[in-house]
């Protein structure tokens, strides 16, 4: 497994080795040993499958309560990945960072605990898969606008964003819950 920096040193992408041939091919795409070995010292204790068509957004969600870090990966199509820094002790609290995850490339990453996420499909429709190391808290659960000006996310719509009423509805960076 190679981690790949980000601008945002805690948020890494993670790119496995894929053994293929005639038949296809195989990668691992979770072991403890290797990823603590990465720095990712997670437990993870429920995984989470969606699928969504082209321009659809999904987040910016965190947990204020019961922070999740997240090892997401896209197993059809293609996604803009975003994770914003709500940490307030962070140099980079405010900051975001954006990525292209794809079943072609195989790629992941890890978006640790303190951080807003959200994507955009980009292409047909998309499978996104996600560990969490941290339940879902309904209670908890808050969103970050995903087209907040502050921010100024270039997402890569091409029509109309698809959005959730939550996510219509979610709270500008300067108004948002944060994190210590």
């Amino acid at each position: 497994m190679k981690s790949i920096a980000t601008a945002i040193p805690e948020v890494l992408l993670l790119e496995p080795k894929v053994f293929g041939d005639d038949r296809g091919y195989f990668y691992e795409s979770w072991n403890k040993r290797t990823f603590a070995e990465l720095g990712i010292d997670a437990d993870f204790v429920q995984d989470n499958h969606s699928k969504s068509q082209r321009n659809v957004v999904r987040g910016l969600h965190y947990q204020i309560e019961h922070a999740q870090g997240k090892l997401i990966r896209v197993t059809a199509g293609a996604v803009y990945d975003v994770a914003v820094d709500l940490r307030r002790s962070s140099p980079t609290f405010g900051q975001w960072v954006g990525f292209t995850l794809s079943a072609e490339d195989k790629r992941m990453a890890w978006i640790p605990p303190g951080f807003a996420h959200g994507f955009c499909v980009t292409s047909e429709s998309a499978e996104f898969l996600y560990k969490t190391t941290d339940y879902w808290s309904p209670a908890h659960e808050r969103t970050l606008l995903w087209n907040d000006a502050q921010l100024a996310i270039p997402w890569p719509l091409t029509g109309e964003p698809l959005l959730a009423a939550k996510d219509k509805t979610g709270k500008p960076l300067v108004e948002a819950e944060t994190f210590a």
